[in-house]
């Protein structure tokens, strides 16, 4: 159990948020073989109640607009794929229970379907395998669908899916604790800057631990813990609700695509829909989708009856009859400059990195993120996947590096 108080007083770097960003990080700089120092992990919930990696609907795709979240995506499904080697023992062979369902956007405008078109370029020259469907072609693989509307579909042939949230945060928090790192339950209320250095972190307690580098992996509350180094991050907490329902005629039995499953299906809408067992996952944005203070997590019911019914209704007769089983609302840690996340240093502040504005990506994107930031902590550079086109450089000059493809 991650204990109440540091076993000393200065650690060489403190991660603020223990998710499974913070994990990450965590776990790849303790196994870096560039990187001998101290870890400190600290964490305000240990529960995770609340966490959006414990609230997130655990997907994963390459079907992005901008190269460098395609090239994560690719290296997060290695990853899943590698999990029971990378992360077991000699006793334990742990599974993120991958469903490889894949991801199918569908364009019902011009606009849509010529976004689908230039995203499919960028996603085939960074590796991925996703295929566009004409209208008969997707009519052809899930007949159930209603196509008079559709243009254009996207499919990820392969790389896309969902799997056990919980399993990787918690994964990742074991073995960086196995391998050296400490996990502390506490709350980070201060840091001391002199210069461009943090030189302390405080915490509630009133304790003060010196710290040789600082990473921000505070998911929705970033932008409290930059506030406390003197900076600036764009991200605010937006809520999403997400439903789970059950259908009176499933459609699993008219698709031929997958063995008979039916992928993570994006409606023109933006509505997302995705088998969940024996039952579905549904959501989609909020009408009008503004920053929610951090301690709501009421669902929006009414989004279910007024918006996600109706659509789902109209693109699928078997989608007519549903009854909802079970709903919940989690927090986007929302970059509201291009939806994207910011990662690595501050160009004010030499010892303090960003891992934050994930904007719903987050979990897919938690194992590219933190082996780059243990190979800037360790090695002072990106070593294998450069991440700089998702630096702070972007935010400071108010220029978007935009992704299109946001559910």
């Amino acid at each position: 159990m991650p204990h109440h108080r540091p076993a000393r007083a200065s650690y060489d770097t403190v991660i603020i948020g223990g998710a499974v960003i913070g994990a990450s990080v965590a776990w790849h700089l303790a196994t870096s073989p560039h990187y001998s120092g101290s870890i400190l992990v600290i964490e305000r919930d240990p529960s995770f109640a609340r966490a959006s990696t414990a609230l997130s609907s655990s997907s994963i795709r390459v079907q992005f607009s901008h190269p460098t979240n395609v090239a994560m995506s690719l290296h997060a499904g290695q990853v899943i794929a590698d999990w029971p080697e990378t992360m077991g023992t000699p006793t334990d062979r742990p599974s993120l229970g991958y469903h490889p369902g894949g991801y199918l956007f569908l364009a019902a405008t011009t606009q849509q379907e010529a976004t689908l078109r230039a995203n499919h370029a960028v996603q085939r020259a960074a590796g991925a395998d996703v295929s566009l469907w004409s209208r008969d072609e997707l009519a052809a693989a899930f007949p159930h669908l209603n196509t008079d509307d559709i243009r254009l579909a996207s499919y990820g042939n392969s790389g896309e899916g969902w799997f056990d949230s919980a399993m990787m945060m918690q994964g990742y928090r074991a073995r960086a604790r196995d391998a050296g790192a400490e996990l502390l339950t506490g709350e980070v209320t201060a840091l001391t800057r002199a210069g461009s250095r943090i030189t302390h972190v405080t915490l509630a307690s009133g304790e003060t631990i010196a710290a040789g580098a600082v990473v921000n992996a505070s998911g929705p509350r970033a932008a409290l813990t930059a506030q406390m180094a003197g900076l600036h991050v764009p991200v605010e907490p937006r809520k999403r609700t997400s439903f789970v329902f059950d259908c009176a005629a499933s459609p699993e039995g008219s698709a031929t695509v997958n063995a008979g499953r039916l992928p993570l299906m994006i409606d023109p809408s933006g509505i997302y829909v995705r088998p969940e067992g024996r039952y579905f996952l549904t959501g989609c944005a909020p009408p009008l989708d503004t920053a929610v203070d951090f301690e709501d997590f009421e669902p929006r019911h009414e989004d279910f009856e007024n918006i996600i019914w109706p659509v789902l209704a109209a693109r699928s007769p078997a989608f007519e009859a549903l009854k909802v089983v079970n709903a919940w609302a989690g927090h986007y840690a929302m970059n509201t400059l291009d939806h994207n996340l910011v990662v690595g240093p501050s160009p004010e502040v030499e010892n303090f990195f960003f891992a934050n504005g994930f904007s719903g990506h987050g979990l897919q994107q938690a194992p590219a993120v933190g082996r780059g930031l243990a190979e800037l902590i360790a090695l002072g550079r990106y070593a294998t996947l450069d991440l700089s086109a998702m630096g702070y450089a972007r935010i400071a000059a108010a220029r978007p590096a935009l992704e299109t493809e946001v559910i």
